[in-house]
């Protein structure tokens, strides 16, 4: 076997690999022989078929055999001998002239092929403690809490039949059947049969539930309501639709108690530890957030921190899987890059920065957890799996044998799990300043990302957070 680097440029690299005659030859032998132990054919003893004999019959297959596996070791030898570490699965590239492959498989010559390399740049770690930003925190304000019993109060409530003749008001809880039509067709989900609507609740298209106020029993109305601009069905965004409604029933709200008697219908002992179980919660949530603010700000600073040469077979993976979700949204709102006031080009150029974005910090992240010794226990890759299976109710068994059976999937398992604890190594050495805030003080940035989800930007959101 004979290696010669052809490429050395940034982090490309492309090595030419000769496989003599020879070699393959020596190897198909060494092979065969082997073989020979094993096979059984037709009028010969166990062990006792020729190498001729079985290079004929066999030699084909067993030789394309041959070839790949001294590829395989051909690379893994680049890579050791020149201590390379992988951006990406290298590439073979064999000879256009399929003549020279056929005649390496039939015996008849040697082999010679490319195997092109790109490799990840050296990182040089840098002093955590030149970092420094504040970290917002909060309490839980027992307004909260209530609050958080009374919607709970809210969607337990009972409510009992208004007497005959009545009109609903607000907060009745009202049965309908409803066709929807736009333009005077009916349109595909707009028809409800059955369907319980607590006027003022909110959860239906803004002016719907209004409009089932002063109805009574057995009436027919007509309801008029637009879509909002962001609907999640494209085909009805915007669109002005008319429902031809029949009030079946109405129902008047009745008193909704707060009492111990009430937290015992959520499996709790009294009152106090329903309280105690919404505040830890509620603790829990905030926390949540302030992890994700301060995880945001600590991977702005390293952005900062580092500029480096980027695999570009990397960026360009990344930036594939951004813009696939771009464009998804697009389709599924129904929107352009002109309602999103920017340009193909103009998307594609900040994406690309994204994508560059998330790179970068990928690789130093994992510089950092590699110099570190940062380990995902397997006990760790199994309970990842677990809460992955617990999303498919009824599935479970199928989603963990998935899993279990499939190294790339596992391994989208480990690398959040990987990069919480680096992330978790690095605030150790960082400058961390707490800073008490509000609720809504917390929750503003928070928010406001969210809000921007609504939008086609909502995969630009969500890369510059990740």
């Amino acid at each position: 076997m004979q290696v010669t680097n052809t490429l050395s440029e940034g982090l490309k690299r492309e090595y030419n690999v000769v496989l003599p005659a020879e070699d393959l030859a020596s190897r198909l032998t060494t092979e065969l022989a082997t073989m020979k132990d094993k096979v059984r054919i037709n009028g010969f003893r166990p062990g006792k078929v020729p190498v001729e004999h079985l290079r004929r019959v066999y030699g084909r297959q067993v030789m394309a055999d041959v070839v790949q596996n001294l590829v395989n070791e051909s690379t893994r030898k680049i890579v050791e001998d020149n201590s390379i570490k992988l951006a990406l699965e290298p590439k073979i590239v064999f000879p256009e002239n399929q003549e020279a492959v056929e005649a390496a498989i039939s015996g008849k010559g040697g082999l010679e092929y490319k195997v092109q390399l790109e490799i990840l740049p050296k990182i040089e770690v840098k002093d955590f403690s030149s970092i420094a930003f504040t970290r917002e925190v909060t309490s839980v304000d027992e307004k909260d809490v209530d609050e958080a019993i009374t919607r709970m109060a809210d969607q337990s409530r009972p409510f009992a039949d208004r007497a005959e003749g009545e009109k609903s008001k607000s907060g009745d809880r009202v049965t309908i059947d409803f066709v929807g039509m736009i333009d005077g067709v009916p349109f595909e989900g707009g028809t409800g049969n059955d369907i319980p609507v607590v006027i003022g609740s909110g959860l239906f298209i803004p002016g719907f539930e209004d409009q089932l106020i002063g109805v009574g029993s057995g009436d027919t109305v007509i309801v008029s309501a637009t879509f909002p601009a962001e609907y999640s069905a494209a085909h009805l965004a915007g669109k002005a639709a008319t429902f031809n409604t029949v009030i079946k029933k109405i129902e008047a709200p009745g008193e909704a108690k707060i009492d111990n008697e009430f937290a015992e219908n959520f499996g709790f002992e009294d009152l106090g530890k329903l309280k105690d179980a919404i505040r830890s919660n509620i603790a829990r949530d905030y926390e949540l957030i302030a992890r994700r603010k301060t995880k945001r700000a600590l991977l702005d600073a390293l952005d900062g921190q580092y500029d480096f040469e980027l695999p570009p077979a990397l960026v360009e993976q990344e930036f594939n899987g951004i813009w696939a979700q771009v464009m998804q949204d697009l389709q599924s709102s129904g929107k352009t890059f002109a309602d999103e006031e920017t340009t193909e080009e103009e998307a594609r150029e900040e994406y690309l920065g994204i994508a560059k974005r998330r790179v970068r910090l990928g690789l130093v992240l994992a510089e950092i957890g590699e110099g570190a010794k940062v380990e995902v226990t397997e006990e760790e890759i199994s309970r990842g799996v677990m809460d992955r299976a617990r999303q498919f109710p009824g599935q479970e068994k199928m989603v963990w044998d998935f899993y279990r059976q499939n190294p790339r999937a596992l391994a989208e398992i480990r690398a959040p799990l990987f990069e919480e604890k680096v992330v978790d190594h690095i605030l150790t050495g960082v400058k961390v300043t707490e800073k008490t805030v509000t609720r809504d003080e917390l929750m503003k940035d928070d928010e406001a990302e969210e809000g921007t989800k609504k939008k086609t930007s909502k995969s630009k959101a969500k890369a510059k957070k990740d």
